[in-house]
């Protein structure tokens, strides 16, 4: 996937801004200080009639670790978390770049809601960067290579999951796909397809002691999304 910015740069880290373009996830950065009662979570449902239900519990838990998050990345100034406006569908993944003390994660332009799992995303990496992993990412302190990159995008699931369902935040593609993936038993099978140059000895692995889940998760995908998955488009 070629990538394509608008060269457009917000930094978090130092300055502490927060951008109203983040559209309705600013809810969150409103509460951030005191991760108040959330409401219940809504069923959502997709153009194929897939739905997804999620138990009040489950959402306040990741509504607490996202709001202190979103501190960290607004009060923190030993690092800076910069989102260019891209014009593309951005996977979560595209176009992250660890350089001395930023992280950049490009963020599609027409899809706002999105932004704050992208820092999400970015802020994990960086913190494994600095040392921190132990600090956010206490189920995985010691992951390293795809158990590490699975554990943040089990993170960046949830943390999208809360969005659609507690939030109303619109809908967005690629992280409706992951976050679907997740829900249904399907991660592996998503990261290995959409990111075939990546990971090699645990796709390896993974391919022989799960054998024909990639034909199963395909058929899955298309009868979902009414296409083929990423990497296979």
């Amino acid at each position: 996937m070629t990538l394509h910015t608008l060269g457009v740069r917000v930094d978090h880290g130092r300055s502490g801004a927060w951008t109203a373009a983040i559209g309705i996830l600013t809810v969150l950065a409103g509460c951030a200080a005191a991760a108040p009662a959330i409401s219940p979570p809504r069923p959502i449902i997709i153009h194929s009639g897939a739905r997804l239900r999620v138990d009040h519990e489950r959402m306040t838990a990741v509504n607490e670790w996202v709001t202190r998050e979103q501190e960290n990345i607004i009060e923190d100034p030993s690092f800076m978390v910069a989102t260019p406006m891209a014009i593309d569908d951005v996977y979560i993944w595209d176009g992250l770049e660890i350089e001395g003390d930023t992280v950049t994660s490009p963020v599609n332009a027409s899809a706002m809601d999105s932004r704050l799992v992208h820092e999400i995303y970015a802020h994990l990496h960086i913190m494994v960067d600095m040392g921190r992993q132990d600090e956010w990412l206490p189920e995985a302190p010691e992951a390293v290579d795809y158990e590490l990159e699975r554990a943040i995008l089990e993170r960046v699931s949830d943390a999208w999951l809360l969005g659609r369902t507690v939030f109303d935040v619109s809908p967005y593609g690629p992280l409706d796909e992951l976050m679907y993936a997740n829900e249904a038993g399907f991660l592996d099978a998503f990261v290995f397809t959409a990111r075939p140059s990546e990971f090699a000895l645990a796709r390896t692995e993974w391919a022989r002691a799960n054998p024909g889940e990639t034909d199963r998760y395909r058929d899955w995908f298309l009868q979902t999304f009414n296409r083929d998955p990423p990497g296979l488009r």
